[in-house]
C-alpha cells in the first residue's frame, strides 16, 4: 500500500474544498473519495482481526473512521491523505477495542487481601492435606466470605498470559508465533485498486450500485430498495457494470 494508491482520494477532496459549501457536487466527490478509500478500511479491519470481534463489526468501525478521516482531512495542509488516514481509521478501531476491553484495577485492599489468600491457601493446603475450602480461608484470614470472592475475582480479572505460552486447543505453539501471518486480502486489495480507473468510467448510478452491492454487501433487493427501482433493473445494471469493468480492467468480479 503506497501513497500513489491513494492520490485520486486526495484528488477528490481537493476539489471539494474549491467549492462552495453550498454546492451540491460537494456531496458527491465525498462519496466517491469514501467509495475509493474502502479499500484501506478493509485492509485495516484485516489487521485487527482474531482478536474475539466479529469481522463485519470491524469493518464498519474502520469505514467509520475512513469517514472521519475523509472529513478531517484539509488537502491545503500537504499532506497526502494516506498518511493521514492510516492513523485515523486505526484509532477508531484501537478506540473500539478499548472500550469494549474490560479492565479491573483492583482496589489497593483487594490486592494485598488476594497476597494474603494465595499464601494463607498454600499454607493450610500443606496443614489440611487438601486445598482449604473457601470458607476455611475466611475464618483464617478474619474476613466474610464475600471479601475472598471478590479478591479471587479481582485477581482473575487482573492476571496476564505470556505470549510464550500455548496458544490451546492442539496447536501447541507459543502465541506469539500465531500473531504474525500474511494478511490474505492482499489480493482483493490489488484488485480494488486495478479496478479504481474502470469504476471511474461508469456512470454515477451504476457506480453508486457496484458500491453497494460489494463495499456494503447489500442485496440486489436491498439496493432496489435505496435506489427506487425495481430488482429485474438493478440485476440487468449490475450485469452490464461487471461486464464493462471486466472488459476495461481484466480483473474476475461475480455478481
Amino acid at each position: 500500500m503506497t501513497n500513489d494508491e491513494y492520490d485520486h482520494v486526495r484528488a477528490l477532496l481537493t476539489e471539494r474544498a474549491s467549492l462552495r459549501y453550498d454546492d451540491p457536487r460537494r456531496e458527491t466527490l465525498r462519496d466517491e473519495a469514501v467509495v475509493a478509500g474502502l479499500p484501506l478500511a478493509q485492509h485495516i479491519a484485516q489487521r485487527f482481526s482474531g482478536r474475539g470481534e466479529n469481522r463485519d463489526d470491524l469493518l464498519q468501525i474502520a469505514r467509520l473512521g475512513l469517514v472521519q478521516a475523509i472529513d478531517r482531512f484539509e488537502p491545503s495542509r500537504g499532506a497526502d491523505f494516506l498518511s493521514f488516514a492510516v492513523p485515523t481509521v486505526m484509532g477508531e478501531v484501537r478506540r473500539h477495542f478499548r472500550d469494549r476491553t474490560a479492565m479491573l484495577r483492583a482496589p489497593r485492599r483487594l490486592k494485598d487481601l488476594s497476597v494474603q489468600l494465595r499464601e494463607s491457601e498454600s499454607r493450610m493446603t500443606q496443614v489440611l492435606g487438601r486445598t482449604p475450602t473457601r470458607r476455611e480461608l475466611a475464618t483464617d484470614l478474619g474476613v466474610d466470605l464475600w471479601e475472598v470472592e471478590e479478591a479471587r475475582r479481582a485477581a482473575a480479572a487482573t492476571a496476564t498470559v505470556s505470549l510464550d505460552s500455548p496458544a490451546g486447543g492442539d496447536d501447541d505453539r507459543p502465541t506469539s508465533e500465531r500473531v504474525g501471518r500474511e494478511d490474505p486480502h492482499y489480493d482483493l486489495v490489488n484488485d480494488a485498486q486495478t479496478l479504481r480507473p474502470a469504476l471511474a468510467h461508469l456512470r454515477p448510478r451504476e457506480r453508486k450500485i457496484i458500491g453497494l452491492r460489494y463495499f456494503e454487501d447489500l442485496s440486489q433487493s436491498a439496493i432496489a430498495k435505496r435506489m427506487g427501482m425495481s430488482q429485474m433493473h438493478v440485476s440487468r445494471l449490475l450485469r452490464r457494470s461487471i461486464a464493462d469493468l471486466q472488459s476495461f480492467a481484466g480483473v474476475c468480479v461475480t455478481a
